[in-house]
């Protein structure tokens, strides 16, 4: 489950036009993950499709993303994860981008 939530959050990202690897290697900025919730409503197996959305709300310096996940039609699990935008080269959150900001909240 980790890793079709992170492999989402990096769909997402290129979708709307801020892949991770640019976010770090031309803006010097980084989204780590600082937390997460889920909760699991459902069961799925090995090979079952399961559809992932993916939901962004932006804070000052902050990125929630709200997932909600179905098999066959069904909520198999429902989460979020929090991100915090900091420099690569610092420790503390700092505002996010304006035009990362208009990309993620157009999506």
């Amino acid at each position: 489950m980790i890793d079709a939530v992170h492999e989402t959050s990096d769909m997402f990202m290129e979708e709307i036009g801020w892949p991770y690897w640019e976010l770090n290697e031309e803006h010097g900025l980084g989204l780590p993950l600082v937390s997460m919730d889920f909760d699991f409503t459902g069961q799925v197996n090995g090979g079952d499709e399961v559809e992932i959305e993916l939901d962004a709300t932006v804070g000052g310096s902050s990125v929630q993303f709200e997932y909600h996940a179905t098999h066959d039609g069904e909520t198999v699990f429902e989460g979020t994860e929090f991100r915090v935008c900091v420099p690569l080269d610092g420790d503390s959150g700092v505002e996010v981008p304006e035009d990362l900001r208009a990309a993620l909240e157009s999506a």
